[in-house]
């Protein structure tokens, strides 16, 4: 799938420029990252039944890593690892694969959106990233539709990973109306996102 090669230059040069200027602290009421709620909100059922099966993925974290740090090694994860998954994967729905509205589980070929958001997270933390710094997120398409993607919070903003396109954007770039997602602070709690944009773009409904 084709990357946003514009996108990937303007964000390897202001790393290389951020790695010569002083270190300052990353503003994260800045429009590059979508605002939560403080208090715990529903857990997914999908991602409940997830983690009874899994309980060690779904602990709270050791520490809370603010951001990832964005740079040619952490960027070229980034996108190995998302257009990877996005080309190799088929997506078929839970109903097609299991018979059921919904079921959260790493994918075997085969997988619903959830099954890709779950691999890449597990690929990127295997490759170093803080499970802190990346979250599941809930999301629905201009057409009501439910979807879910992966967030990576880097120190240029949070992320999008998206079985749907093969571009990395940012959050706020993306054709989305943002739910909900996995607290920071522990991998099995999830937060309201604050989503105050008046309209999305529409956008194709595959899974």
């Amino acid at each position: 799938m084709a990357i946003n090669k514009n996108w990937l230059a303007a964000m390897v040069c202001s790393a290389l420029l951020a790695l010569a200027a002083p270190a300052t602290a990353t503003d994260f009421t800045n429009v590059a990252y979508i605002q939560t709620a403080e208090a715990p909100t529903s857990i997914p059922v999908g991602h409940l039944e997830f983690c009874k099966s899994r309980p060690a993925e779904c602990q709270r974290n050791d520490k809370v890593v603010p951001a990832m740090a964005l740079d040619d090694t952490t960027w070229q994860q980034l996108v190995s690892i998302n257009a990877y998954y996005n080309q190799t994967i088929v997506p078929v729905t839970d109903e097609q694969l299991y018979q059921t509205a919904e079921f959260w589980t790493y994918p075997n070929g085969y997988g619903d959106c959830e099954d890709f958001a779950l691999i890449k997270r597990r690929d990127l933390i295997a490759a170093g990233w803080h499970p802190s710094t990346l979250m599941i997120a809930v999301v629905k398409e201009a057409n009501g539709n439910g979807h879910a993607v992966l967030i990576a919070r880097t120190d240029r903003g949070d992320l999008v990973l998206d079985n749907q396109v093969g571009s990395i954007d940012l959050w706020s770039d993306t054709p989305y109306k943002f739910i909900k997602r996995q607290s920071q602070a522990d991998a099995g709690q999830w937060v309201d996102m604050l989503d105050s944009r008046d309209t999305v773009v529409a956008t194709a409904s595959t899974n």
